[in-house]
């Protein structure tokens, strides 16, 4: 979305704009058939930033992106790169031949450079919010303040998709065809693990018109079965939600979604706001069912929240599904116990459980970070990998998380397989675990 929000930007600019979609590519070669195809004088690559798993860049993720530069860069293109991993490591991507790394939304940057380099001015220390390339070290140009009125933003560019494809996609996969909106920017909660690259604290939502308008674009153009809202928090408070509510009424627009939020979010009221609009599922942090490790998360809620969310959902005819997260510290045996009675009692529709992921610039990976190897980032997104010494090894977590998934799947209890485990636990057990200061 970040992409296709630029190039319609750009387009408002009066530029010309090609895209290639890398969702339905082979490999390199396809995007270098796309640049002998169109044959551009500028080349934007952007991380899509409303994609949480965008945090957790993975090793094939940033070979690609380097890949990429390297052979726009061949066939003489100015470069210039947005994302999470190209703020964090500037520097890999400009010695790769980028030109400019915007940072924070990066849209904004993004079109005032290009209308820039299009001018012929190649100066961009002009350009507040990038990084350039310099002796030794990137240079900052001026800080770019964010982007508060995000009603400014055009709707993304749909019509540069191949949308059949997608619809083909999808429903061979799943029966259905799902798309992607986006109604704010940000969260202002303090999760000690979440990295914040682009969006920050701060939170800032369209008026719920826009968003309806949107859909009512969207039912017209694309038609999908259910709409996927990719915002860290859907709806932060039940007065905007209700709004939505009653503007997706009026529209005559209601799609089915999916969403995620928090526990301490679901109160009756926003809950039936959001069945009125379409919420078909929603998925809720609930992390742990040790209410100590969500304590040492900051996660600012309770196990005790997460229980009353659940059933409130259910109780709306709306799907309650569970982010779990294993090995973060002090994670240990007895609260995976109390993590899965709680997944057995309160019985998710479906829950994605992961490890925990030390993602720079958080006060977890700060904690943690004498411990990481060499290893400092998964190759796929599903790898599930320890990158420091949790309690547990790799291959005990990742047997936690398949019984979890069995047991909630089938609904059928393996008291065995857990006491198996049990006594596995102390063979996997990692020598030096890393342990988390709890303060009084």
């Amino acid at each position: 979305m970040s992409t296709l929000i630029l190039a319609a930007l750009l387009r408002e600019g009066g530029h010309d704009v090609a895209l290639f979609d890398a969702t339905f590519a082979d490999g390199i070669e396809d995007f270098e058939k796309a640049l002998d195809e169109y044959e551009p004088r500028i080349v934007v690559l952007m991380e899509d930033n409303f994609n949480f798993l965008t945090k957790m860049c993975t090793t094939n993720r940033r070979e690609s992106a380097l890949a990429i530069i390297g052979a726009a860069r061949a066939r003489g293109c100015r470069v210039a790169v947005n994302g999470p991993d190209a703020a964090d490591m500037p520097a890999a991507y400009l010695a790769a031949g980028a030109s400019a790394v915007a940072l924070g939304e990066g849209e904004m940057a993004l079109a005032e450079l290009v209308g820039l380099w299009n001018g012929g001015n190649n100066n961009a220390s002009s350009v507040a919010g990038l990084l350039l390339p310099g002796a030794g070290k990137p240079v900052s140009t001026p800080a770019r303040p964010p982007l508060r009125d995000i009603d400014r933003l055009p709707s993304p560019a749909w019509d540069l998709l191949d949308i059949d494809a997608y619809r083909r996609a999808w429903t061979g996969a799943h029966g259905v065809f799902s798309w992607n909106m986006a109604t704010s920017r940000g969260c202002p909660y303090t999760c000690n693990w979440c990295a914040k690259p682009t969006f920050g604290r701060r939170y800032e939502v369209r008026s719920p018109t826009h968003v309806a308008n949107e859909m009512i674009r969207l039912k017209a153009e694309v038609a999908p079965d259910q709409v996927w809202f990719a915002d860290d928090i859907f709806g932060l408070d039940t007065d905007w939600t209700t709004g939505f509510a009653r503007e997706v009424t009026n529209g005559n627009c209601r799609i089915p979604f999916t969403m995620q939020s928090r526990v301490n979010l679901m109160t009756e009221s926003m809950v039936d706001a959001l069945a009125r609009a379409g919420a078909r599922e929603v998925w809720l942090g609930v992390e742990s069912g040790s209410q100590r490790v969500v304590d040492a998360m900051d996660k600012g809620a309770s196990v005790t929240a997460a229980r009353t969310a659940t059933r409130v959902l259910k109780a709306h005819g709306v799907r309650a599904c569970w982010f779990i997260q294993l090995g973060y510290p002090p994670e240990s045996w007895p609260d995976i116990l109390a993590t899965r009675d709680l997944i057995r009692e309160e019985n998710p529709d479906e829950i994605g459980v992961s490890v925990a992921y030390p993602l720079p610039g958080t006060a977890f990976h700060a904690r943690v970070q004498a411990q990481l190897g060499r290893q400092r980032n998964w190759t796929t997104t599903g790898e599930l990998a320890m990158l420091f010494q949790g309690t547990y090894s790799t291959e005990f977590y990742r047997k936690v998380r398949d019984l979890l998934h069995a047991e909630n799947e089938t609904g059928i209890w393996n008291d065995e397989a857990w006491n198996g485990l049990e006594a596995e636990a102390f063979h996997h057990r990692s020598p030096h675990p890393f342990q988390h200061q709890l303060e009084a």
